[in-house]
């Protein structure tokens, strides 16, 4: 039979109580009379006559010796007994509210936390598991964040799909070119939104590979502005690129900040009709910033602490009719941390809009 950890313990007090007890009766008995007689003898020497009293003196002297003695091992074991059981019970009176509150934790009562205790050891086990337990309710608030606004993005695709789909069944609509390519278009904003979502769900874990390098990011630059350029219509906005010709080196991964920058681009194409998209390169201190700038729409005041939240949208019926899935700035935010860096947004509305992101030089 396995005895708990308040039995272990009184016991294991109690074996070392009476151990020392043990040891200081047997020293005691051996040594005391001896010490007590050699006493004896030098008082002798010293004039005094003992010789008629000498054996009631230490016959005296020993039944004193054992009486004090009796006392004092049931005082010292009473004391002893019941200060460990107090040490027991309160060190166990501990550890079961642990166990409660891990019980209502594990049952989902996700803001349950253990009480301080003035024992140091258990204090520090309770802070490590209510750190523990903050951690994990903010996963699982993020969590529910997540499916809750993955199930209102996903609802919308699908009704339309489920929509075109029971009117052909039902003969109200006849097929056409038109209506497949509608019924494509939602097809592969539903594949987009799944891609951005896992991509977001393996960043947020640390689950994303970052390979580090040192690089020079103009070569990327001006691919990028190659690229998009091709994409604007020639009444539409210009795209420039303002960079030093000789870049310092940077600790990035490439592909991970091309994305990034796919995304800031994409975001002021999408929003910016005319003017110009501007990007913008320098250097600060041990840092080299990149600056995506359009004069677009921009941002209302009130709106630029959401900006990177997942599915944010500054003009919710553009971003939707143009196939955005909201998430592609919170996908940024969280390469830029994962390479050691920081995204920044400025913006004014009616003005246009500034995303500036951070990278450590080489």
């Amino acid at each position: 039979m396995k005895m708990g950890l308040r039995t272990r313990l009184f016991f294991s007090h109690l074996v070392v109580m009476i151990v020392g007890v043990a040891s200081l009766v047997s020293i005691s008995k051996i040594s005391s009379p001896r010490l007590f007689v050699l006493h004896l003898e030098r008082l002798e020497n010293q004039g005094f006559d003992l010789i008629d009293v000498r054996t009631e003196l230490v016959t005296g002297f020993e039944l004193a010796w054992r009486r004090s003695t009796i006392w004092s091992v049931l005082v010292g074991t009473t004391a002893a007994g019941g200060l460990s059981y107090w040490v027991s019970r309160r060190i166990m009176q501990r550890l079961t509210e642990m166990e409660q509150i891990t019980q209502k934790f594990a049952a989902g009562q996700m803001d349950a936390r253990l009480p301080m205790s003035d024992i140091p050891e258990l204090n520090g086990l309770g802070a490590s598991f209510n750190r523990m337990a903050a951690s994990l309710e903010g996963v699982e608030a993020r969590r529910r964040e997540v499916i809750g606004d993955m199930t209102h993005e996903l609802r919308t695709p699908l009704t339309v799909v489920r929509g075109y789909l029971e009117e052909l069944a039902d003969g109200e609509i006849e097929a056409s070119p038109e209506i497949y390519r509608r019924l494509a278009k939602e097809t592969r904003r539903l594949e987009r939104l799944v891609n951005d979502l896992q991509e977001l769900s393996k960043a947020e874990a640390g689950y994303l590979p970052i390979n580090i390098q040192r690089v020079n990011l103009r070569p990327l630059l001006e691919s990028l502005v190659e690229k998009f350029t091709d994409q604007l219509l020639e009444d539409g906005p210009v795209l420039l690129l303002q960079c030093p010709s000789v870049l310092p080196l940077v600790l990035a991964d490439i592909d991970r900040t091309e994305q990034v920058l796919v995304n800031l681009l994409g975001n002021a194409v999408r929003y910016t009709n005319e003017g110009s998209i501007t990007i913008r390169v320098g250097t600060e201190a041990s840092l080299l910033w990149i600056a995506v700038i359009d004069t677009g729409i921009g941002i209302a005041p009130e709106n630029l602490p959401h900006v990177f939240e997942r599915f944010w949208r500054a003009d919710q019926s553009r971003d939707r009719h143009s196939g955005g899935t909201g998430i592609g700035l919170t996908i940024s935010r969280r390469l830029i941390e994962l390479q050691g860096g920081q995204i920044q947004v400025e913006s004014e509305l009616g003005v246009g809009s500034t995303f500036r992101f951070f990278l450590p030089l080489a």
